[in-house]
């Protein structure tokens, strides 16, 4: 028997490759340099095929729009209620 012919189930590169882009988008990695390294023309392509595998990021992205509106309209409601004050 060979060497490099022992026990170890073959493997499919994409598969390698699917199960290292999924742990890049698990640990932050941005969706653009995914897909940059990938060479997806597009980010669509990239979003499309490996987002949906990791719904807590949709999670966390909702999280954070929901933060930065909140801030918004308190930035908003000090700065009314200052316009207020003073007319």
């Amino acid at each position: 028997m060979r060497p490099d012919a022992a026990d170890v189930p073959a493997i499919r590169r994409q598969a390698l490759c699917q199960g290292a882009v999924t742990k890049a988008l698990a640990s932050r990695t941005e969706l653009t340099v995914v897909q940059r390294t990938l060479r997806h023309a597009g980010i669509v392509l990239t979003a499309d095929t490996y987002v949906s595998v990791l719904p807590h990021l949709y999670h966390d992205s909702a999280r954070m729009t929901v933060r930065l509106v909140l801030k918004a309209v308190r930035v908003i409601s000090r700065k009314v209620g200052k316009a207020r004050a003073g007319a």
